[in-house]
């Protein structure tokens, strides 16, 4: 008599939960916009979303802190003068975040840590260079100021943010419009989507496609892909049927698929958000009130089902967590931010253990805030790994952060200090630290002179006597 063997995996029980009720975010207007992007971005400080907006384009940022009720005239990032589609933060700076819009314009803004008193209107930098709208933002995963937009005139442009400069402009590649652009793990190659059906792999540095699949999926709605940590290519995409389907591709060799899979049939694009540290994907689709996940592996067959979490509410748009984000002492292994039309609330994703210790399996070392090369170098043909940081300790975001680059750089001008309200509960606690920090400081400097003073009123009162024995 056989027995089902089942299948080893320290993520087979991996489970999702909606954080408490006062974890969420209320009264947000999420953006109306008919486009395939996320809506919204988060990393360990904050979470920014694409609102509503008359007379242009904007998205709200919010300290990770100021859960609850949003005030409705609460500060927004408002510039473009049509409505933003995509935003993304830069993983080596946790207060600049690059916004694309209708208006065929690239903005890079710097966020304050504290919470501003008036819309932030102001770019550090804007991006000119497209000559329809830009739909697609992703910074480069190892190279500092690196910047790469795509748009509605199939071109891809890759900046150098810290200089305003173009680095790479890549036309002629794509005859039609660009549904996805994904950097690999050292931002050596990108992997593209397009309405031609067809993926390509492309060294952007050399300006040539490495490999390319036609009809990868076979159906006509847009497709999704994002690269692997073995190398490897994981698609989303629909049947001639209009079935929902994933794909696993090997760019060595891309005429069979390592795994294809049909899904269910819905008309909401997929959404991958890939975890190299765990290699599980997750597949959020637009409209779809649950997120699938699957695990990555080297064993037939190569792509397995974990589980879904379901909610009642269906998603506007999904936000990611980076690794260094998350709460390690709770097993944590991802944490979305899942849009409602109204508001935002977190989704954890949690490996369940007994132990209180830290999981070395669960957290290896992961791509910290330091990038590994300077534009320049990544230009000239260099490449390297992420620099990693360990998360036993838990990541602390480091206090301010100054943007180096060999050449002169607009994002070094650090924001204007501003006037400070007073701290509350509902600011960051980043913030409460560094006022601390500031008083204790103070205080030293206090104490100091106060002992400076009382040498000197000693002395004076020690010649004080000496004259007055003098005169007797």
């Amino acid at each position: 008599m056989s027995r089902r063997v089942v299948r080893q995996s320290k993520f087979r029980h991996v489970f999702g939960q909606v954080a408490k009720a006062d974890q969420a975010y209320e009264d947000i207007r999420v953006s109306k916009v008919t486009w395939d992007s996320s809506f919204c971005a988060v990393n360990p400080k904050f979470l920014a979303i694409i609102v509503e907006a008359g007379g242009g384009g904007a998205f709200i940022v919010l300290p990770l802190a100021k859960t609850g009720r949003v005030d409705k005239n609460y500060p927004l990032v408002t510039g473009h003068t049509a409505p933003v589609l995509d935003i993304d933060w830069c993983p080596h700076n946790d207060n600049v975040i690059a916004s694309a819009s209708d208006d065929t314009t690239v903005m890079v803004w710097q966020i304050p840590d504290y919470t501003p008193m008036r819309n932030i209107t102001e770019p550090i930098i804007t991006l000119e260079g497209h000559s329809k709208r830009v739909g697609i933002l992703s910074w480069h995963p190892t190279a500092r100021n690196v910047l790469l937009s795509a748009g509605g005139d199939n071109v891809i442009i890759i900046w150098n943010v810290g200089t305003g400069e173009v680095l790479l402009s890549l036309e002629d590649m794509h005859p039609d419009i660009i549904h996805s652009v994904c950097w690999n793990s050292n931002g050596s190659l990108l992997v593209t989507t397009c309405k031609d059906k067809t993926l390509r792999i492309i060294d952007p540095r050399k300006g040539q496609v490495v490999a390319e699949r036609f009809a990868a999926h076979e159906g006509m709605r847009p497709m999704r892909a994002v690269f692997t940590r073995q190398g490897h290519i994981f698609t989303t995409g629909f049947t001639r049927m209009s079935q929902r389907e994933l794909g696993l591709w090997d760019p060595n060799n891309f005429e069979e698929p390592v795994a294809l899979q049909e899904m269910d049939t819905s008309n909401g694009v997929l959404l991958p958000f890939y975890d190299p540290d765990s290699s599980i994907i997750y597949l959020c689709g637009k409209g779809d009130s649950s997120i699938r996940y699957f695990e990555i592996t080297d064993e037939p067959p190569f792509v397995h089902y974990l589980n879904t979490f379901s909610s009642k509410e269906p998603q506007r748009g999904v936000g990611f967590m980076p690794k260094r984000g998350l709460d390690v002492s709770k097993c944590e292994i991802a944490r979305f931010y899942k849009l409602h039309e109204r508001k935002c609330e977190p989704i954890i994703m949690t490996v369940p253990r007994k132990s209180d210790l830290f999981q070395d399996d669960l957290y290896p070392d992961t791509p910290g805030p330091e990038p590994a090369l300077e534009a320049d170098e990544w230009l000239s043909g260099q490449d390297a790994e992420p620099v990693l940081i360990s998360l036993r300790d838990g990541y602390m975001p480091p206090k301010h952060r100054e943007l180096r680059v060999t050449k002169r750089n607009i994002l070094d001008a650090r924001p204007p200090t501003g006037p400070r309200r007073s701290q509350s509960a509902s600011d960051s606690p980043l913030s409460q630290q560094h006022t601390l920090e500031t008083l204790l400081e103070e205080i030293k400097a206090l104490r100091e002179q106060v002992q400076a003073q009382e040498q000197r009123i000693t002395a004076l009162e020690n010649m004080l006597c000496e004259l007055v024995d003098g005169t007797d």
